[in-house]
């Protein structure tokens, strides 16, 4: 079996990382983010990046780390109403941002990762995230063509993975990690725990072993939280 196990996150992502490289990184705010590797992003250095993420975390946290020592040239994202230091970016000039809907922006990391280059969607015509792209009308209705996204790395993250690199992802934390996982040349993960081969129902493996190049258990992890909302108890 071909090594998959690595014992940290900067041995596993050894001889991947270049400057104004192409990334697709799983997670959802800060659920489901791969943490770990982020941060030995952010201390190899490597600059000029484009990554392509539902957000970029918060002020801090997750890419807001990245966003914070000036290593992401461009972001292709969805939502990005969190971070402080991404507003002030993109309103200087310093980086360059791409806003595409939540739901187009997982469809083109999966048309990516199926090998399709193109596909045509209703969402956004009319809007400023058609402009500049192509129309075509099917049966009455108009679409604009949105291109796959493939990347030269992809980073997501796991709750359990076996020794062959199958994978299940915890609840909210499939979001953008299963379609982000097929995106590109190269897929490494980080999971919370690592079992032996066949531990782990076949009928509950989110993620087949195919995809996952490098591999790490990270934990323990801290759960982290966007916001914190709390109201007085109320009085019997």
């Amino acid at each position: 079996m071909m090594k998959k196990i690595y014992p940290d996150a900067a041995a596993a992502l050894e001889g991947l990382l270049f400057d104004g490289m192409h990334l697709c990184v799983g997670g959802f705010g800060l659920c489901g983010i791969p943490e770990r590797l982020i941060d030995a992003i952010q201390k190899n250095g490597v600059s000029g990046l484009t990554i392509a993420s539902n957000n970029a975390g918060i002020d801090n946290e997750g890419l807001g780390k990245l966003l914070r020592s000036h290593q992401v040239k461009k972001m292709i994202a969805s939502y990005v109403g969190e971070n402080k230091e991404f507003e002030r970016q993109f309103l200087s000039g310093e980086l360059e941002v791409e806003f595409c809907p939540q739901g187009t922006l997982a469809e083109r990391c999966r048309a990516g990762g199926a090998g399709i280059p193109g596909f045509y969607t209703k969402t956004g015509v009319g809007t400023q995230v058609a402009e500049g792209k192509e129309h075509k009308d099917f049966n009455g209705e108009t679409f604009i063509l949105e291109h796959g996204i493939f990347a030269d790395l992809c980073l997501i993250k796991g709750w359990k993975a076996d020794k062959a690199g199958n994978l299940i992802f915890r609840k909210t934390a499939r979001n953008f990690n299963a379609p982000m996982a097929t995106a590109g040349k190269i897929c490494v993960a980080e999971v919370e725990e690592i079992v032996e081969v066949g531990e782990l129902d076949p009928d509950c493996i989110h993620l087949p072993g195919i995809y996952v190049k490098r591999l790490i258990s990270g934990a323990p992890y801290d759960k982290k939280i966007e916001f914190r909302m709390t109201r007085e108890r109320e009085k019997a």
